[in-house]
């Protein structure tokens, strides 16, 4: 105390304040649940309030939004580089290559998909049913001109000397290919039966032909050797074909296949090529007439196409097509 004065203020004291976090009542499991649905106390719903749910909500619709817009723009910026009928990648670029396949139909079921066995019995019109109605579909296209997109008043009568214009495509005109018409059952119940050849589309490939009688492959059928010689000598304007040859692959099968005729010719015309993918284009096809094979045996075929530019490899099946033909 201050000498001749008054006592001095006593200076406040703080006294702290501690809050505590208590222990949550219990509850049993099925109320916990319950109240994670709802919680009145708190007006939570699924553990947030209102507020915070639209806070969260706007977040990500912001969020996917902008990965939406993201994605649509790249992927406008991809289809800007593409074109709708001329492939990126073309010829030796490309996955395909330059060296096209051949296929065949009839084909087996899609149940069956790896085989390419053609079996039936040649008196039994509801057993080569499903032959001749595989047929009827392939060949539908070629028969109604309006059931390809595109196919109509470009349609050309192509000849070797007639080819086809820029925007044309040839017609294939199978109408008149007897025995292999649809109105002969393509004479499966002859046990004489037809199938159809096509070589596989590669864009802009253009075929380099054998239109000389002279360096022909060594491997080449002697029959389809002859074939060349006499075409040169008769009709050198139909040189500029791809050829195609079908015979056994060993030499039972040679023996078993008996004598096939190729309708309307031995090959695919120059006049189809290259392939530019205009509208209305079919591919060329050729009917194999197997005439008097012997039945109640496995006949392995082995059909190829011929020209320079065409290599011919039994594993990766480039060049050549491999079939089994079985008439019981």
């Amino acid at each position: 105390m201050a000498q001749g004065g008054s006592a001095a203020p006593k200076a406040p004291v703080f006294e702290p304040h501690y809050e505590f976090y208590l222990k949550p009542p219990e509850v049993g499991r099925w109320e916990a649940f319950g109240l994670f649905l709802y919680n009145p106390d708190k007006g939570q719903i699924f553990g947030r309030t209102g507020p915070s749910w639209a806070k969260i909500g706007l977040f990500y619709l912001s969020f996917y939004a902008v990965l939406a817009a993201l994605f649509a723009v790249c992927l406008w910026v991809f289809f800007q580089t593409l074109d709708p009928r001329i492939p990126t990648w073309q010829l030796d670029s490309s996955i395909i290559g330059t060296s096209p396949g051949l296929g065949f139909r009839p084909m087996p079921e899609d149940s069956n998909v790896e085989s390419t066995l053609i079996w039936y019995r040649g008196t039994d019109r509801d057993d080569f049913r499903q032959w001749t109605d595989t047929l009827d579909e392939f060949l539908a296209v070629y028969k109604t001109p309006g059931l390809t997109p595109g196919r109509g008043q470009n349609i050309h009568n192509c000849d070797y000397d007639k080819p086809p214009k820029k925007g044309q495509v040839c017609n294939v005109d199978i109408k008149n290919w007897h025995p292999c018409i649809q109105e002969n059952h393509y004479n499966y119940h002859k046990s004489s039966p037809c199938i159809f050849i096509k070589l596989n589309k590669i864009y802009n490939w253009i075929p380099e032909y054998y239109n000389e009688s002279v360096n022909l492959p060594e491997h080449m059928p002697d029959d389809l050797k002859q074939y060349i010689h006499n075409l040169e000598s008769n009709n050198s304007r139909e040189m500029n074909t791809v050829w195609v040859s079908c015979q056994g692959e060993n030499p039972a099968d040679k023996e078993n296949i008996g004598p096939i005729e190729y309708i309307p010719r031995r090959g695919f015309p120059g006049y189809f090529y290259p392939y530019e993918n205009s509208e209305g284009y079919l591919s060329p096809i050729i009917a194999i007439h197997f005439k008097r094979p012997r039945t109640g045996i496995l006949i392995n075929i082995e059909c190829r196409a011929w020209a320079r530019n065409i290599e011919h490899n039994r594993a990766d099946r480039v060049g050549m097509v491999h079939l089994e033909l079985m008439i019981d």
